[in-house]
């Protein structure tokens, strides 16, 4: 859900950003949960088609950063990818982690979705000013 929602974000403040979605316990191929689909149509995102993938040593090279959603998955990672790891809630200027709601019934999921857009609209408006600055810069 987080890589669709930021998808829309940055495409709708027109941030040149590649969002990429990878799980620490994925199965590649899979289809999202109907739960999943149906908790993000409240902002117009459809998630019908999306695929799961697991994270790689090659995805993590090629990142620039990492978002993961709790303290536990940075943990996980920082053998790999310390210096661009972090967790959502750390770039967002929030409290504590965002768990998933896998399991969950589609309420369990729209909470998760609401926590989501809000942490995701505050990293769209940090990008946007590291993207103006970096403009601003370009043109001096």
């Amino acid at each position: 859900m987080a890589a669709a929602i930021m998808d829309k974000l940055c495409e709708e403040n027109n941030l040149d950003v590649r969002i990429e979605s990878a799980g620490m316990f994925a199965t590649d191929g899979e289809k999202a949960s109907p739960e999943a689909v149906e908790a993000i149509k409240k902002y117009d995102v459809d998630l019908s088609d999306h695929l799961s993938q697991q994270i790689t040593p090659e995805l993590i090279e090629k990142s620039d950063m990492i978002i993961t959603m709790t303290e536990a998955h940075k943990m996980v990672l920082q053998d790999m990818a310390k210096e661009k790891t972090c967790t959502l809630c750390e770039v967002a200027d929030m409290s504590g982690d965002i768990e998933d709601p896998f399991g969950g019934d589609v309420d369990d999921y729209i909470e998760v979705a609401d926590k989501l857009y809000i942490a995701l609209t505050q990293l769209c408006n940090k990008l946007e000013e590291i993207q103006k600055n970096q403009e601003e810069q370009e043109t001096l």
